[in-house]
């Protein structure tokens, strides 16, 4: 029995992915085409959002879920790279012919040597590449056009406008400068770049920690979306428990040494987050009116971007 069905394909070809763009599936998946560099707009697929191709072999976008290791398979991917915080899950890419290769990367932008590292993978490993972050707008797009400027297939043109069609934010301002400021890497640089291309990053605990509250808030979102409560796509989520994570690891990240390290300027936006967590997690207990919520959610995720912006940016 396959495990993508042929319509899948058939819904690939109305969205106009490219025919050019063949795909090497295992024998178990129906192919899939990849999306195609000349493509105006990110197409979602199953389990995958955002996907954009910036050259004929590698493609930026979000991290895959129910179902979009499948979905890369059926497309032909060999190398999968997460630049995002998570742990990927390399034994059930492996177990669709996949590798995957773990490094993490900030919103601040990307230093010269991760920028080789990334190359070096794309150059040394079998493609076709996808480049993932966790929403596959912003890390994964500077990444991608990184790569593609450090090995020659990109210009600073084409690198900018594709990161634009990933619907990268203008605010990060170090993601954008991949597109502007990445020279073509000599062979002698990559040689010289590591090739270890881990499976899995070791992260600190201010990085994993980081990682959980972004799942914890994008799952509150779907909570909220499905008026506060079990939301259908996700049965398993229990809401008020999502809720309470949010506040319980902002608590860890005050106790954290490497957060109280950052200054009492980092520690007091902690803090101000999780008053608005708090806050939400005790409205939702209370049952409180779906419009007193969607204020105090409001709140919460404007103190993350406010966080963000000053710090994470």
């Amino acid at each position: 029995m396959r495990l993508l069905l042929p319509a899948l394909a058939l819904f690939a070809l109305a969205l106009g992915f490219s025919c050019a763009s063949t795909s090497d599936a295992p024998p178990h998946l129906d192919p899939l085409p990849r999306p195609a560099v000349s493509e105006a707009k990110a197409v979602d697929l199953p389990g995958l959002h955002n996907v954009v191709a910036y050259t004929d072999s590698m493609m930026s976008g979000s991290q895959p879920e129910h179902g979009g290791l499948e979905t890369l398979a059926a497309m032909g991917i060999k190398t999968i790279i997460s630049v995002d915080g998570a742990q990927p899950e390399v034994e059930a890419a492996q177990r669709l012919g996949m590798r995957y290769v773990h490094l993490p990367i900030g919103y601040d932008g990307i230093d010269d040597a991760r920028k080789l590292e990334l190359a070096r993978v794309v150059r040394d490993l079998p493609g076709p590449i996808y480049v993932h972050c966790h929403h596959g707008k912003h890390r994964s797009a500077g990444a991608a056009a990184a790569i593609g400027l450090s090995l020659g297939t990109l210009d600073t043109t084409t690198a900018a406008a594709r990161m634009k069609v990933s619907g990268t934010a203008p605010d990060y301002k170090g993601l954008w400068a991949c597109a502007s400021d990445t020279k073509p890497a000599s062979q002698a640089q990559l040689d010289a770049a590591s090739s270890a291309f881990p499976a899995r990053w070791k992260s600190t605990g201010l990085v994993q920690l980081m990682v959980d509250i972004d799942y914890a808030l994008e799952n509150v979102k779907a909570v909220e979306k499905a008026q506060w409560g079990v939301p259908k796509e996700h049965p398993d989520l229990v809401p008020a428990a999502e809720v309470g994570r949010i506040s319980h690891y902002l608590r860890e990240l005050e106790d954290d040494s490497e957060v109280k390290a950052k200054g009492e300027d980092f520690l007091e936006a902690m803090r101000a987050t999780r008053a608005a967590a708090d806050k939400l997690e005790k409205a939702f207990l209370d049952q409180a009116a779906p419009d007193v919520l969607a204020a105090d959610m409001k709140k919460l995720t404007s103190s993350c971007k406010s966080c963000h912006v000053k710090f994470r940016d």
